[in-house]
């Protein structure tokens, strides 16, 4: 398949808002730093420094001095700043989006639509933090009052993954700033740049530099033991695989630090034979093609009911053979490269091993000849349960399908995992699709929807798939301490 090239103009317009980046270079990384690639054309777009675990809690210092200013601001000031930060990110719209595309690889329409995603959580958490829970009891044993609060918990380690890296950030430093937080930030080194970006026009916009602290390292395991071993650090919020959570959760127990952790997923898709064709092969395609597969919520396992499964096998491949490689920048591209050779190399292998095992490949299934991380968009139908793709978080374009014949062997299947982040379910039965929803082992559930995110839903996962919820009030609560204060009343009757 042809990969679809940038123009020049495109080109030069996104390497301009690459050269706007606060301390910008593109040189030969030296030992102590590291580069950052452009996965549409493995070229080398810019230089940063790999910094020290001794750095990290310099930063933890600023970070948490100015987080106690910050703390005692009013909640309509905090506000104020938060809604004059959602403006600015949207003035700088393209600019965000060129520099999403050409460090992480998605498509620029994909990449605006991220940037909007990004700042509603900023606008979000502006309005929500001018409604503080709390509340007054009384005893019910009498002779006093109770009065609960919520009180900021302190400095937070915000640690995110590469896949959304302008919304993985906003959805944690938004409701930080919200509560009263100051915070370090570790972007991942595959994509810094937008972190770095993002961080310096929220301050432009009026936040306290000293109160987002960015460390980019290539040093991961040292940083996060010296940070998470300082006392003053009473928060983390990560956003990655789960052996990596699961590490970070063991540093964090040392100092019993409140955590929120967001981690693998393996989501299930359930497709009923009484579902609208058309509309679940869209729903699919959306839930498995947005990001290019690379989402954590991501249509992972792909079950389609006997009865409408050669129909649905049709139409989907049909929609995945149509679908335009480019560069993430260029003009007519719908799917843009994976972040990676690692991930080309690992989804070569997958589709290898499925249909060494008897899978059907009904669409794609290989990577171009041309430089950049491409990988075609693919349908593997009849799918063995013992394949590797049928047990492993795929994140990339590979849809894998099999069939199911009741609704119990479908909701076996489903829960058949350690992970239960998102599961997906269509179908036009009103009673079906409640009931299955009730019955799946997951956090959220699309239902005839395959983009069931949203700033105003709690997201996260059950089982291995983490703990803690972000987005809506309960993202809020996250960076918060609940007090209470017990008032003795005298009897003055």
């Amino acid at each position: 398949m042809t990969v679809l090239r940038a123009s020049a103009e495109r080109l030069a317009a996104s390497t301009a808002a690459l050269e706007t980046l606060p301390g910008f270079a593109n040189h030969e990384p030296s030992a102590d730093e590291f580069a950052v690639l452009d996965p549409s054309t493995e070229q080398r777009i810019a230089t940063l420094p790999s910094y020290s675990a001794e750095y990290a809690v310099e930063q933890v210092a600023i970070a948490d001095e100015a987080g106690r200013a910050w703390a005692a601001t009013t909640p309509r000031y905090r506000s104020d700043v938060l809604h004059s930060v959602y403006a600015h990110l949207m003035a700088n719209r393209d600019r965000l989006a060129f520099v999403i595309s050409r460090e992480m690889g998605k498509t620029l329409a994909e990449a605006q639509g991220e940037v909007q995603y990004a700042s509603d959580y900023v606008r979000w958490y502006a309005d929500e933090l001018l409604r503080p829970a709390g509340g007054y009891r009384e005893n019910p044993a009498g002779g006093s009052t109770i009065l609960t609060k919520r009180a900021p918990v302190g400095l937070a380690l915000l640690i995110a993954p590469w896949n959304f890296p302008m919304a993985m950030i906003t959805r944690k430093i938004a409701p930080a700033l919200a509560a009263g937080c100051g915070s370090v930030i570790k972007p991942a080194g595959l994509t810094p740049l937008t972190t770095l970006l993002t961080v310096e026009l929220m301050a432009e916009a009026g936040v306290p530099r000293e109160l987002m602290r960015i460390v980019t390292t290539t040093n991961p395991g040292p940083f996060s033991e010296a940070v998470l071993g300082d006392p003053r650090v009473r928060k983390i919020s990560f956003t990655g695989s789960t052996e990596v959570g699961s590490t970070l959760m063991g540093l964090a127990a040392k100092n019993i630090v409140k955590s929120s952790m967001e981690l693998g997923g393996n989501a299930p898709v359930l497709v009923f034979d009484d579902a609208d064709l058309e509309r679940a092969v869209e729903g699919v395609f959306l839930a498995k093609m947005r990001n290019g597969g690379q989402s954590c919520v991501a249509a992972n396992r792909i079950f389609v009911q006997d009865g409408i499964a050669d129909a649905f096998a049709e139409a989907l491949a049909e929609k995945m053979a149509s679908v335009q490689l480019g560069d993430a920048v260029s003009e007519g591209a719908d799917l843009g490269p994976v972040i990676d050779r690692r991930a080309v190399d690992r989804l070569t292998a997958l589709v290898a091993d499925a249909t060494d095992r008897g899978a059907e490949l009904r669409a794609g299934g290989a990577a171009p000849d041309e430089p950049g991380y491409f990988f075609e968009a693919t349908l593997l139908d009849r799918v063995p349960g013992d394949s590797d793709i049928a047990n492993t978080e795929i994140f990339g374009p590979v849809a894998a399908m099999s069939r199911f014949g009741s609704e119990d062997e479908a909701i076996a299947l489903a829960n058949g995992t350690p992970f239960g982040l998102a599961g997906y379910v269509f179908t036009e039965s009103l009673d079906r699709a409640l009931n299955v929803a009730d019955r799946l082992e997951t956090g959220l559930v699309g239902i005839n929807n395959g983009v069931p995110s949203n700033v105003a839903a709690p997201f996260g996962g059950m089982k291995q798939s983490g703990l803690g919820r972000e987005g809506s009030h309960e993202g809020l609560e996250e960076y918060q301490e609940i007090r209470f204060y017990n008032i003795a009343r005298r009897d003055t009757a």
